[in-house]
């Protein structure tokens, strides 16, 4: 079985993508494929999971009846649970999805304040993740998207610490502002000053080459090097690369370093292992296990290295 096929022989998430990304399907039958997200795998495991108060484990960001006593962080609850529906690819058109969100528009809200979960909270990595699923689904997000603009920190990014007085910006906050906002542009056609805030953020991860600290050159963070999935709210040099191509940008020498840490991850047989899962509790897994292939973190370097090489 080659690379192709070994991707094709998963589910109906990665197999839509395969055939659009990598297979050159037809329209017509990449749409017949993603539409089975919705009834089939693990798209329709995690609707069936939601909550009649339109909650996944009875919370915006933190379960009910959650003590803080486990093990890494809990991913199940609505937002995380919103960010994999959207990453494997749910139609937002289908009914399920406008099913699940006027649930969540409806209902939830947020641990912080009991803000309405597409109104956001405080912490820019929260909202940059809520600009981003409630774009995708066809939400007004605008007032979130306004907010983020203006807690953009004057190195170029942002950072959840800002309002306990950090004045510097974190990759891993960074990351998820530019995912929503290139989302939001995606969207609704954005607007000059969601361009120019993009601009500057994904500067400040390009004069850092991705993942090394400006000032020193050092790696920042050796868990920046490794490819994870599910990633929810962390940074890595493949999501990073990912988010680049998907806003079709220009191929900076300066993401060059992080490609090459990319390509060297490439197995002889043409696959990419998982190298690490964030701990917490989760509805199921979506891999087999770290330091096994991985289906998802080989579609995604397969693709950035297409855009990076002028395949695509």
């Amino acid at each position: 079985m080659n690379v192709l096929e070994w991707l094709l022989d998963s589910d109906p998430a990665v197999r839509w993508q395969v055939l659009r990304d990598l297979a050159d399907g037809s329209p017509d039958v990449v749409a017949a494929e993603r539409a089975r997200v919705e009834r089939e795998g693990w798209g329709a495991r995690l609707l069936a999971l939601q909550g009649a108060d339109g909650l996944w484990d009875g919370g915006a960001l933190f379960p009910a009846g959650y003590t803080g006593d486990e093990p890494g962080q809990p991913w199940t609850t609505t937002m995380h649970t919103l960010q994999t529906l959207q990453i494997l690819g749910l139609d937002p058109a289908s009914g399920a999805a406008c099913a699940a969100v006027a649930l969540v528009a409806e209902h939830a809200r947020w641990e912080h304040e009991g803000e309405r979960y597409f109104d956001g909270e405080v912490e820019p990595c929260i909202n940059g993740r809520t600009i981003e699923t409630g774009a995708y689904f066809g939400v007004d997000v605008a007032p979130v998207v306004e907010r983020i603009l203006r807690e953009q920190l004057a190195d170029g990014g942002w950072n959840c610490e800002a309002e306990n007085g950090s004045v510097r910006s974190s990759f891993d906050t960074t990351i998820d502002v530019l995912d929503g906002l290139l989302e939001y542009e995606h969207a609704t056609g954005g607007s000059a000053e969601v361009a120019e805030a993009r601009r500057r953020g994904e500067e400040y991860l390009l004069e850092r080459a991705l993942f090394r600290r400006r000032s020193t050159g050092e790696v920042v963070d050796p868990a920046y090097l490794d490819a994870a999935f599910p990633y929810y709210w962390h940074y890595d040099v493949l999501r990073a690369l990912d988010y680049f191509r998907r806003a079709a940008a220009e191929r900076d020498p300066r993401m060059a370093e992080a490609v090459e840490v990319l390509r060297s991850k490439r197995q002889d047989d043409g696959r990419w292992l998982l190298d690490r899962v964030h701990p917490g509790r989760v509805h199921f897994a979506l891999e087999d296990g770290v330091g096994g292939p991985s289906r998802w973190n080989t579609l995604r370097a397969l693709r950035v290295l297409d855009w990076w090489d002028g395949r695509s």
